[in-house]
């Protein structure tokens, strides 16, 4: 046993211990297996227990927020498991929190494992005992520290009102800083709670309990239709001798010097009368939204300083409705919404949702939007309202321990005035204390009254907004860091915050705009496009794929026909029938063919233009100078564009001349030509691959094949059949010829009789055409002729696809890179015109003062963060 109680001792002095130090270094003692269970709530895992004891505890036990000291009673432990050593150890004891004056007594259990010679916590189960005696016999000792717990209104006392001052103050400026200059110009997301629930609901309630006086907008429908930004400061009321001036001219009961508030729209006026305070914000909601029932997301800034209120800031959003009533929008339910997940979706922002507690819990809209953008619930706090208006046996304490809709920071339940209370001017004071007498004595929360009511809700999200705003002030710094040195970049490319402006302007954007050019043709510029070509490469892009694959996809007899060869070839050989395959017709058809490349090539110089003027286009967007002189900019654009205007007449010529000159000249000499003698016994040899075998002597009988002696032709029988005639083709076969002795046509068209010894003559049609299929003889010529077509085309066409991007780019590309700065001194740096070109537009002077104004606001607050 004594080695039991060593263990329990040694364990427990070493837990405490670093509790009261740095909760965050207890990870070591539990595993992904344990369990805890504090106040009710259960967390399993490493982490959840964690983030549990270093974070949760801000919100939902608030009492373990800052400095907390443990003081151990008794120690009481026994074995849990009869294989094994494993402990079981029971801790009570006392703890003060923030040097409180009374402390609060604990119970704590413990379920050690041991593992590998040293133990873990498997169990953890906490419990404060608020309802037994700390130190005093008396039992109002629990009545006594509740309330002091709980309540601050009006007694808070100094340290526990300074609490976080200074934190939240810090984020309060910077909302002041950023609201001056608009707060969407920066995406700098400042902390803050948002206060969400549907209509009727009790938000507006809920604040103003929170601040202890009526200032809020009240009605049907719709009260709340502009954000509402509400920065609680809290300011000691300072100690005066005798009565308190009252001020002058307010019709508030309960004004006083020591509360007022403050509007940002308009500084320095203080308003003690909170109703005209009120009046305010329905004057300034109308201003921006009319009289209807319309929102707008534009803030309101209101400042409330008091010394019964924590340091906090507040937005009040508008509720959730459903259907429209009178003359409101249509779609207001998605404006509203709209409006709330724009607030709630910033992970900078905790969401205060607020649900009637008489209602069901799973209709909660306020829950609904929530968990929309907060599905984990990690930065969400619920406030269960109207918890007095609830049925005889009905409760929210299965809500309170998270059986419901669990929720990270948990809930708070609060008992707000009621219609009747408002209408008979019951005071806050008053509502307060009836709440504190509701929570203390209902049999269902006199437990745990100090963790509800409006003063716990009020000091909660306190802790919550302080800690929140320490985890986010490091990014904070980054992020206005940032934005400073963006806005910096910006101004000089506005030209400083004089706007500076003189003839060196243009003579540096004409040497920025041409280097740029020459770096994108030549591809040595340092923001290369990752997922696309630009520049030089789409050119090369033209050259290479489109006027490639162009010039080579045309086939020289798409057009030609062999009957049209065989047309050709008749008439090149003139009066004389040719014997062997003409020149003329091969230098007819080919030079033909060779005109062809003409329109591929020039449509290839429009291309490389087009892509001149594109690259024109992207550097007049990207040099910055002219965002601040749009007449320079048109001026370089249209000097530009004329100059590549000029430069394709030379191109296009140089283009089609050397077209010309293929078509002019046809040298059959090439070293890659097909000779004819080539061609003639290819196609030779073609046309014999088709003709039927010849027949061969019976290798058994000795004897050739009947009909195989000369050449299937009797000697003495058979005449000599009649050669074909050389226009043989131009007729159609098997039209019938008139016989010898009949009669004939002359040329008056009279008929004679014919005589024995004259011949058979009829005129020329008007048009001959031939109408036979190619004899063998054509077949040779016309095959022949397209085999030499084909090998000198493709010969020119190779050196088209080389010589093509050449001449572009020797008169158009790269004489723009080398004569294009000259032509813009000439053109655009003359003293006549620089003054009309280097006028500002009214968008840059507009932007240079939004920016000037935001460097302003940005170095103010990175002077209120650099203290932090």
């Amino acid at each position: 046993m004594a080695d039991i109680n060593a263990i329990a001792t040694q364990f427990t002095q070493y837990y405490y211990q670093t509790f009261d130090n740095d909760r965050s270094q207890l990870g070591p003692l539990y595993r992904q297996e344990s369990m805890m269970t504090w106040e009710g709530q259960q967390v399993q895992g490493v982490q959840g227990i964690v983030e549990k004891l270093t974070v949760n505890l801000i919100s939902v036990d608030i009492v373990f927020f800052c400095g907390v000291v443990h003081t151990i009673t008794t120690i009481d432990a026994q074995p849990s498991s009869l294989q094994a050593a494993n402990l079981l150890v029971n801790v009570m004891g006392f703890l003060k929190v923030d040097d409180g004056e009374h402390p609060l007594q604990f119970t704590q259990v413990f379920q050690l494992i041991q593992d590998q010679g040293s133990y873990y916590v498997f169990n953890d189960i906490f419990r404060l005992n608020l309802d037994d005696a700390c130190q005093l016999p008396s039992s109002a000792v629990t009545a006594q520290v509740t309330r002091e717990l709980s309540l601050f209104l009006p007694t808070l006392s100094s340290t526990m009102a300074g609490l976080g001052t200074e934190i939240v103050g810090i984020v309060n400026k910077l909302q002041d800083v950023f609201s001056a200059v608009g707060s969407s110009a920066t995406s700098i997301d400042l902390p803050q709670i948002c206060v969400i629930g549907s209509q009727s609901s009790g938000k507006s309630s809920v604040l103003e309990n929170i601040v202890g006086r009526d200032f809020l907008p009240r009605g049907t429908g719709i009260v709340t239709r502009r954000p509402l930004v509400l920065q609680l400061i809290n300011r000691p009321a300072p100690a005066v001798n005798g009565a308190s001036p009252q001020p002058n001219g307010t019709g508030d009961i309960h004004a006083n010097p020591n509360e007022w508030g403050e509007f940002l729209h308009l500084p320095g006026e203080k308003f003690y009368d909170f109703n005209k305070i009120r009046a305010e914000i329905i004057r300034d909601t109308e201003a921006k939204t009319g009289k209807n029932a319309g929102i707008s997301p534009v803030p309101i800034n209101l400042r409330i300083y008091s010394p019964n209120v924590l340091t906090l800031t507040l937005v009040d959003l508008p509720g959730v409705t459903r259907v429209p009533v009178g003359d409101q929008p249509r779609d207001i339910e998605r404006q509203i919404r709209d409006m709330l997940s724009k607030f709630i979706s910033k992970p900078s922002c905790i969401i205060l949702a607020v649900t009637a507690a008489n209602t069901d819990l799973a209709n909660s809209d306020g829950l609904k939007l929530a968990r929309e953008v907060d599905p984990e619930g990690t930065r969400t706090i619920g406030v269960l309202t109207k918890v007095d208006l609830m049925d005889v046996g009905t409760d929210v304490v299965d809500i309170l321990a998270g059986r419901v809709i669990p929720l990270r920071l948990g809930y708070v339940p609060v008992v707000n005035r009621g219609q009747r209370d408002i209408d008979q001017a019951r005071s806050i004071k008053d509502a307060l204390e009836h709440e504190r007498a509701f929570f203390e004595n209902h049999p269902s929360y006199k437990g745990k009254s100090a963790y509800c009511g409006t003063p716990f809700l009020a000091r909660k999200l306190n802790m919550i907004l302080m800690h929140h705003i320490r985890a986010t002030l490091p990014d904070i710094k980054t992020r206005i860091s940032q934005q400073l040195a963006k806005f910096n970049a910006e101004l000089q490319t506005l030209g400083g915050p004089m706007g500076e402006n003189s003839s060196s302007i243009v003579l540096s954007v004409i040497t920025e705009f041409c280097s740029e050019f020459r770096t994108m043709i030549d591809g040595n510029t340092n923001d290369l496009a990752v997922n696309e070509l630009s520049g030089g490469a789409r050119i090369s892009f033209v050259f290479h794929e489109l006027f490639n694959n162009g010039v080579k996809s045309i086939d020289p007899f798409d057009q030609v026909k062999d009957g049209d060869i065989r047309t050709i070839l008749y008439n090149s050989s003139g009066s004389t029938p040719a014997l062997f395959v003409g020149t003329t017709a091969f230098e007819v058809i080919v030079k033909q063919q060779i005109k062809r490349l003409e329109d591929p090539s020039l449509k290839c110089c429009q291309l490389v233009y087009d892509e001149l003027i594109r690259i024109l286009s992207q550097l007049l967007g990207k040099v910055q100078v002219f965002r601040r002189f749009p007449q320079l900019k048109d001026r370089f654009n249209s000097v530009v564009v004329s100059f590549f205007k000029n430069a394709m007449n030379p191109t296009n010529k140089l283009v089609s001349d050397l077209v010309a000159m293929q078509s002019c000249y046809i040298n059959t000499t090439h070293p890659d030509f097909l000779s004819g003698h080539k061609a003639m016994s290819i196609v030779q040899e073609r046309l014999n691959a088709n003709k039927p075998p010849p027949q061969h002597a019976d290798p058994k009988a000795g004897k050739l094949a009947p009909g195989a002696i000369n050449n299937n032709k009797d000697l003495d029988v058979e005449f000599r059949k009649e050669e074909p005639s050389f226009f043989q083709s131009f007729f159609a076969a098997g039209k019938p010829t008139k016989k010898k002795g009949g009669p004939t046509m002359d040329s008056a068209g009279s008929s004679r009789p014919s005589t024995p010894t004259m011949s058979v003559m009829d005129q020329p049609p008007p048009v001959i055409r031939p109408q036979s299929a190619l004899n063998e003889r054509e077949t040779m010529e016309t095959e022949v002729i397209k085999l030499l077509i084909r090998s000198y085309f493709n010969i020119v066409k190779l050196e088209m696809i080389d010589m093509v991007p050449k001449a572009i780019s020797l008169t158009l590309v790269n004489f723009s890179k080398e004569n294009l700065q000259r032509e813009l001194l000439q053109e655009l740096y003359k003293p006549d015109v620089l003054d009309e070109l280097l006028k500002e537009s009214e968008f840059v002077i507009n932007r240079r003062k939004e920016v000037l104004s935001m460097i302003q606001a940005l170095n103010k607050a990175e002077e209120i963060v650099a203290g932090v």
